[in-house]
């Protein structure tokens, strides 16, 4: 089984099984862990050399909650569920394209100024789609967070050294001691306000990296809302479309 690649695994067949339910085994993981996606979808991380037997116990435990979760996030964000949109919309940017897909030679997408989203895919799949999506997600996220980032930095008088771009499952943001903020792609379906204030929240870190009282009192001067932000930041989630994480 390769690592960090989602795999559809027989474990509960005889429990109900959806195929909404994933294991992906993860080099990086330490611990088993179960996450539930915008639109319903569940995944559980397993860590290098755990058998079946373990993680059909920890499912066993959490089913229950997984799929109370499940239900709520599908009625929360049922737009979520399409893996082939027929409109995107970017929160950070306040626009909204309608989706037109054409046969083509590669996944790829392309902006049009009437405000059309063209995907073109060699075949019209879910995987397909995927990947036009997310390198346009990734062309727009590029042009529009580094920026920014930049005004942000300079606005509070914190600096940084570079940033790197991710596409993250469970992570906003982060930032390192060398000085590198990265930033999740996904920050691109989130309102303006709050990636504002990720953006702050990680260049905090350069002055404190911990979230000591120290750290929390800097933040709270740059940003005297910040628990409302972090509050919406935390249900951030719901407006991330599935075709994200294919």
């Amino acid at each position: 089984m390769a690592a960090d690649n989602p795999l559809q695994l027989s474990l509960w067949s005889g429990q109900g099984y959806t195929p909404d339910w994933q294991v992906r085994i993860s080099r990086r993981a330490r611990r088993l862990s179960l996450r539930v996606f915008p639109g319903g979808r569940v995944e559980v991380v397993v860590p290098p050399g755990i058998g079946i037997p373990a993680v059909e116990r920890f499912v066993s435990r959490h089913r229950e909650w997984a799929e109370r979760r499940s239900r709520e996030l599908r009625l929360q964000a049922p737009q979520a569920v399409d893996r082939r949109p027929t409109a995107v919309t970017l929160g950070l940017l306040d626009r909204t394209w309608q989706v037109e897909y054409q046969s083509g030679r590669s996944n790829r997408a392309e902006a049009l100024p009437d405000g059309l989203l063209r995907v073109h895919t060699t075949a019209c799949t879910d995987r397909h789609v995927s990947q036009a999506l997310v390198r346009w997600l990734n062309r727009e996220a590029s042009a529009h967070l580094a920026g920014l980032l930049e005004a942000v930095s300079n606005e509070v008088g914190i600096d940084y050294t570079r940033l790197q771009l991710r596409r993250q499952r469970t992570r906003w943001g982060s930032c390192s001691t060398a000085g590198t903020i990265s930033l999740n792609l996904c920050l691109m379906f989130q309102p303006p306000a709050v990636v504002r204030y990720l953006m702050i929240h990680e260049l905090c870190h350069r002055r404190h990296m911990n979230h000591s009282r120290r750290y929390w009192a800097l933040v709270e001067s740059l940003e005297p809302h910040w628990r409302r932000l972090d509050a919406e930041l935390l249900k951030g989630w719901h407006h991330v479309p599935a075709w994200v994480f294919p």
